[in-house]
C-alpha cells in the first residue's frame, strides 16, 4: 500500500506564502504547499491589485506537485459576486487541468453539508467586503440573521486578533441572530481552530469558520471524506467525494 500522502496547493493572501496552521493539523495525511498573492489590504482595491495573479500562482503549485489547486481567501473569491468567483475559478482550472475550488466555494458548501439556512454571521472586515458578503451569501440562498464585524483591513491586524476575541465576536454574532442554524466566522486570516467547539458547546449551533472549511473543501479536492475527529460538527460529516468533483465539471 503506498504511503505517499496528496498533494495540495494553496494560493494564500499574505506575501510570505506560508501554509497556513489549520490544514495540516486537520489533515495530517495530506501535504499541502503554499503560494503567497502579496494581498496588501483587505479592501476591493486591495484585491484587485492581486486577483490577476491566480492562474499563474496555481501554476506554479502544479508545478511542485499539487494534484489540486484551493484559492485560501474568502473575501479574494466573493468580493465580485458568484460571476468573479467562477471567473477564479475558470482561471485556475485553465491554467492547471486540475480540480480547483475557492474558500468562498468551500464554505458554501459546507454550511450546506451542515443543512444551515439562516446564517449568524461574524467577520473580520469593514463595510464594503462586509456588505460584498452579505450579497453573496444571499444569492447562495441564505437568510443572514445578523452580520458583527471587527472592521479590520490590514492582514497583520487580522492575524493577531486573539481567542478571547474571536469566541467574543462569535456569540455577539449568534445572540444577535436567535433562531439562526449556524454561525460562519469570514475571515481564513482568522485563527479560529481553537474557538469551534467551545463555541460550539456554549451556542449550540454548528460552526463554520473560514480558515476551516477552506481546509476541509481543499482535503476534498483529493477524494478524502473531510472527516478529522476532535474539531467540531462540520469534521464529524461521513461525507465522500466533494468540491474538486464539481469545480472541474
Amino acid at each position: 500500500m503506498s504511503t505517499l500522502r496528496p498533494t495540495i496547493g494553496l494560493i494564500v493572501p499574505p506575501a510570505d506564502g506560508a501554509v497556513p496552521p489549520e490544514p495540516p493539523v486537520l489533515f495530517p495525511d495530506i501535504r499541502f504547499v503554499a503560494r503567497g498573492l502579496g494581498l496588501p489590504r483587505l479592501t476591493p482595491t486591495g484585491y484587485d491589485a492581486v486577483i490577476g495573479q491566480v492562474a499563474e500562482t496555481a501554476t506554479e503549485l502544479k508545478n511542485e506537485g499539487a494534484a489540486a489547486i484551493s484559492l485560501m481567501g474568502t473575501s479574494l473569491s466573493f468580493y465580485r459576486g458568484p460571476s468573479g468567483n467562477a471567473d477564479v475559478l475558470e482561471a485556475m482550472r485553465s491554467a492547471t487541468g486540475l480540480p480547483v475550488t475557492t474558500m468562498t466555494d468551500s464554505v458554501i458548501e459546507a454550511l450546506t453539508a451542515l443543512k444551515a439556512s439562516s446564517l449568524a454571521v461574524a467577520t473580520a472586515y469593514a463595510a464594503p467586503v462586509n456588505e460584498a458578503l452579505r450579497d453573496y451569501l444571499v444569492a447562495a440562498g441564505f437568510r443572514i440573521m445578523a452580520l458583527e464585524a471587527m472592521d479590520l483591513t490590514e492582514i497583520d491586524d487580522i492575524q493577531a486578533v486573539d481567542e478571547s476575541a474571536l469566541f467574543a465576536l462569535g456569540e455577539r454574532a449568534a445572540k444577535a441572530a436567535p433562531g439562526a442554524d449556524a454561525l460562519f466566522i469570514s475571515c481564513g486570516g482568522l485563527r479560529t481552530l481553537p474557538v469551534i467547539l467551545p463555541l460550539e458547546e456554549e451556542l449550540g449551533l454548528p460552526v463554520v469558520t473560514s480558515a476551516t472549511a477552506g481546509a476541509w473543501g481543499a482535503a476534498r479536492l483529493v477524494g478524502h471524506s473531510g472527516m478529522a475527529h476532535g474539531f467540531g460538527k462540520l469534521f464529524a460529516l461521513p461525507l465522500h467525494g466533494g468540491a474538486g468533483q464539481r469545480a472541474t465539471n
